[in-house]
């Protein structure tokens, strides 16, 4: 029997806001996340905490201790995500301290994690616009070079999750699109890959690959321009909405319902309420929730303003 979204929301303590989609809890995502039924989510799309060399002011635990820290939080996604749903976590790498060595505490947790999940697929997120680090080995010294991805594992409950890619293809580039006008004699390959004719089918689109190349530049968006207007601190590490936006698209249908348990200034949910999706999101520091509140302003209008033009008519 599949739950509506109030019977799943009923053992949560008061939402700290709503919107038409979703809805935002402050607390430990551990207890709330022990509220929710069994196999009721159908996405979770989160960024943890990093385990980096410095401690950041929303919390982070050493590498040493981090798949200790995590278990808890991994063993409740696994009760409540449905057999058909996904796992989606961004995190970064980190940097062995005193020495130009990388942790391996992001791989620590993924083989972790795959006790109880299938690895779907390992993605990348590269960031063209990240600045050089780590300094002391890339700017100073010279013998490293900078870092510009980091590491999205999705995982799921079963081999064969929903997922459709037919919902995030890219725009063919300009070759390809010549190569479709002109055609293409169906030939064998130098590498020994057969070219049939059925490459030349127009699919309407190209399937991506799994390196996503999403600039990360927004610093004069509407949330950090409320933030300050309202005198609230902005929380410092925020994946741009396009990230979420393309998991969504991928891994869910209308109506699903995503939960992101490490929430900060809600990225996540914007992108599910943009997309019509249902949402939850926990999180842990009160003035991060309230800043968050400012992605939704006025953002029904704009769904409302974009469907219409899209259909011709009011929705």
């Amino acid at each position: 029997m599949t739950l509506d979204f109030n019977e799943l929301t009923q053992e949560l303590a008061q939402p700290y806001y709503t919107t038409d989609e979703g809805a935002a809890y402050l607390g430990n995502s551990l207890d709330l996340m022990a509220k929710l039924p069994d196999q009721c989510i159908d996405l979770i799309m989160t960024s943890p905490p990093f385990a980096l060399q410095r401690k950041k002011e929303y919390g982070n635990v050493p590498a040493s201790e981090y798949v200790a820290w995590f278990k808890p939080f991994g063993a409740e996604m696994q009760r409540i995500l449905k057999d058909s749903g996904s796992l989606v976590i961004h995190i970064g790498g980190s940097w062995n301290k005193g020495t130009p060595t990388r942790s391996l505490y992001h791989y620590e947790l993924l083989i972790d994690l795959c006790r109880e999940f299938y690895l779907a697929q390992e993605l990348f997120w590269f960031n063209p616009a990240k600045l050089p680090s780590p300094a002391e080995w890339v700017t100073v010294r010279r013998i490293r070079i900078k870092d510009a991805v980091d590491y999205v594992w999705w995982l799921s409950k079963d081999p064969f999750p929903k997922a459709d890619n037919r919902q995030i293809l890219q725009k063919y580039s300009e070759s390809m699109e010549q190569l479709l006008k002109k055609g293409y004699k169906p030939s064998r390959r130098p590498s020994g890959h057969e070219i049939s004719d059925k490459f030349l089918r127009d699919n309407n689109g190209a399937i991506p690959p799994n390196i996503l190349t999403i600039a990360n530049t927004d610093s004069n968006g509407h949330y950090l321009r409320a933030c300050r207007n309202s005198g609230i601190k902005p929380h410092p590490a925020r994946y741009p909405l396009e990230l979420p936006a393309f998991f969504i698209r991928f891994l869910t249908d209308a109506s699903d319902l995503v939960l992101d348990p490490f929430s900060g200034s809600n990225v996540t949910g914007e992108a599910a309420e943009r997309l019509r999706r249902r949402w939850l999101s926990f999180e842990l520091n009160a003035e991060y929730l309230t800043g968050s509140r400012f992605r939704f302003d006025n953002l029904q209008k704009e769904l409302v303003k974009e469907e219409t033009e899209q259909y011709g008519q009011d929705v």
